[in-house]
């Protein structure tokens, strides 16, 4: 079984996205008993909170829910529990590999690394713009999932 976890900075916006949206598509694939799929933030600033509710919508857009998911943050033992540790941006990388005491077994990636662009997922907290979000999300996850088939 592959374990992943997708991680931002507050855990209700990018990487729950990320979590709800691979695990559809695991899901559609057939593939559920293969992964094991979460999603923590870096910051203790959002740690309770649900999804911000424009990224619940855009999720419900597309059939997807989240419902009962709340922001948790990353700790140096999900190094340890998780395969693949997918952030969204560079910040989140600098924040995943402080908390992890490094990368020694090289698991923490970048989403977007994992498409012919690479960069950052759009953040909606400061844009408003959950359909770039959407796409980033949506992309980085179909072509991570092609990579572990």
């Amino acid at each position: 079984m592959k374990k992943i976890l997708f991680v931002c900075h507050g855990n209700i916006c990018r990487s729950p996205m990320a979590e709800f949206v691979m695990k559809d598509l695991v899901q559609k694939a057939g593939l559920t008993d293969h992964f094991y799929i979460e999603s923590a933030a870096t910051s203790t600033e959002e740690i309770g909170n649900e999804v911000y509710p424009p990224a619940k919508r855009k999720l419900a857009e597309h059939g997807i829910s989240c419902k009962g998911k709340t922001a948790r943050q990353m700790t140096r033992s999900d190094y340890q529990r998780f395969d693949l540790l997918i952030g969204m941006d560079d910040w989140n990388i600098r924040n995943m590999t402080r908390i992890a005491g490094g990368d020694p077994e090289g698991k923490i990636h970048k989403l977007l690394d994992y498409t012919a662009r690479k960069g950052d997922v759009a953040d909606p907290w400061y844009t408003g713009d959950f359909d770039a979000t959407w796409r980033d999300v949506t992309e980085g996850c179909r072509e991570l999932l092609k990579s572990l088939e």
